[in-house]
């Protein structure tokens, strides 16, 4: 798979499994991005719980122009189910220092269901890998979801790197 749906993603991340793929029933598009971090998982996944406050892409369009934070909120680390999670999702599940899984149904994208996920690469070096599923079940909603994938690529690009840069500070 290539662009949309696939940006800086290996083989085995595409293929492997992700809690968000059990919460969007019937056929569904899979959005995967991934990026290189240097920086510890526990560091990266930090980072990742802070996405309760903040999106980390392009903050003029998606956080109504407030800066995302550039230092750690205390207390998001705290994660529990049903927290909000990027504004329109709530978190379902969780492993610690490890992946965040959140959900979503939307009247006009239908269910969609995303999932975090830090590997560990080798001591101070990790890879975010992201994953958003939506629904496909009707030729309207395989229509949105290419837009949908277009706008993902753009957004999760920007906001991958930036929460890799700051890890890496």
């Amino acid at each position: 798979m290539e662009l949309p749906w696939v940006w800086g993603a290996r083989p085995d991340e595409v293929d492997a499994h992700y809690p968000c793929g059990d919460h969007v029933p019937g056929p569904a598009r899979r959005m995967v991005r991934a990026v290189d971090v240097a920086a510890a998982p526990e560091t990266v996944f930090r980072w990742l719980c802070q996405l309760r406050v903040a999106p980390y892409s392009y903050d003029l369009v998606d956080n109504l122009g407030r800066r995302s934070p550039r230092t750690l909120t205390p207390g998001m680390d705290r994660l529990a189910t049903g927290q909000r999670f990027l504004h329109m999702f709530r978190i379902s599940g969780y492993v610690p220092d490890r992946e965040i899984t959140a959900v979503a149904d939307n009247r006009i994208f239908g269910p969609s269901a995303m999932t975090y996920r830090v590997l560990d690469v080798e001591p101070g070096r990790s890879r975010l890998v992201a994953r958003l599923d939506v629904s496909a079940d009707n030729r309207a909603r395989r229509a949105v979801s290419v837009l949908i994938a277009w706008g993902d690529l753009v957004m999760m690009r920007r906001q991958l790197r930036t929460l890799a840069r700051l890890a890496e500070a």
